[in-house]
């Protein structure tokens, strides 16, 4: 009976906000019985137990940890970013890194829909004129019939596609291979194609993984190309959008509103215009949660194990 390959889960996953580490493990070894796992709890943990490890499940990759690394041949994050990886230390040393993108889709589209609803039905308002005692009728609106422009049609893209046509709206986004569409999307553009979609958008979901590419990618030229009833939702990456031109955008009321789960610096500071803004939804980057993650990590590690042990790493999903 093989316990191979040994595989650590670092301490950047024991401590970390993404997943509970405990219940992951269990999941692993629920999946995997056979499966030689261990723990680090402490970050010296991770530097011992890192040198004879093959594979790790982490939540990011020190230097010092890799630089212990001698055996190391697989990461896999246990997030679907991957931004605070260092690609280019992995590559050069030979170590394969898979995401895992997919396992958070189904809990963020359903946020992303609240926030919808919340902003066109005008559940916001209907909150404060209850904490203030208010008896005042008012009138909502309707997803029917809107545009839903999403920036990056991936896992997560997809579903809010899915959720928000069936509310009868139409969806249109950006996508960085547009040879494949979801069904649920209406009309494709490249990347290059991003002020259309926001030209035509009268809700715009960021939904693309943090690059050089995409950092700053939503600034003050774009904020400025959506209608004032056009509400912002970011539920990716906070640099993604500047932040500063977005306060701005806000004041100013140059768009509607904004719902977001992410922000430059995490956590938000208290001195942050966006905590006291009428027209603004604040989460604590807590979208992707659910009770579902841990045992979709061990599905997914478990299903990329099989194809590493066969040597087939074409067949590992979401290759970084």
């Amino acid at each position: 009976m093989t316990r191979g390959p040994t595989t650590l889960l670092l301490h950047t996953a024991t401590n970390s906000h993404w997943v509970d580490a405990d219940a992951l493990a269990a999941a692993v070894t629920d999946r995997l019985p056979d499966l030689d796992l261990r723990v680090a709890r402490t970050p010296g943990d991770s530097l011992e137990m890192v040198a004879d490890s093959e594979v790790a499940l982490a939540a990011g990759l020190p230097p010092a940890v890799l630089e212990a690394a001698e055996e190391l041949r697989w990461v896999q994050a246990l997030s679907a970013g991957v931004d605070f990886y260092d690609r280019a230390a992995l590559r050069e040393a030979g170590v394969l890194l898979t995401n895992a993108a997919g396992i958070h889709a189904e809990p963020i589209a359903e946020q992303v829909l609240g926030y919808l609803l919340l902003f066109e039905r005008e559940i916001l308002r209907g909150v404060r004129q209850q904490e203030a005692g208010l008896w005042q009728r008012y009138e909502g609106g309707e997803l029917r019939g809107k545009t839903v422009g999403i920036v990056g049609i991936g896992s997560i893209g997809s579903r809010v596609a899915e959720l928000a046509t069936a509310f009868g709206t139409t969806v249109i986004g950006t996508k960085r291979d547009t040879s494949t569409v979801p069904d649920a999307v209406d009309e494709i553009y490249p990347p290059d194609g991003l002020h259309e979609v926001l030209s035509r958008a009268d809700y715009v979901v960021v939904a693309c993984p943090l690059t050089d590419e995409t950092r700053g990618l939503m600034g003050r030229e774009e904020l400025g190309i959506l209608d004032d009833e056009s509400v912002l939702v970011n539920v990716a990456r906070g640099p993604i959008v500047e932040e500063a031109a977005l306060v701005e955008a806000l004041q100013q009321r140059v768009i509607r509103g904004a719902a977001l789960d992410v922000f430059e610096e995490e956590p938000l500071g208290s001195d942050s215009p966006l905590w006291d803004l009428p027209n603004v939804v604040v989460t604590p980057h807590m979208a992707g949660s659910t009770p579902h993650k841990e045992r979709r990590l061990a599905d997914l590690f478990a299903t990329n194990l099989e194809a590493y042990r066969d040597g087939e790493e074409g067949a590992m999903r979401n290759m970084v």
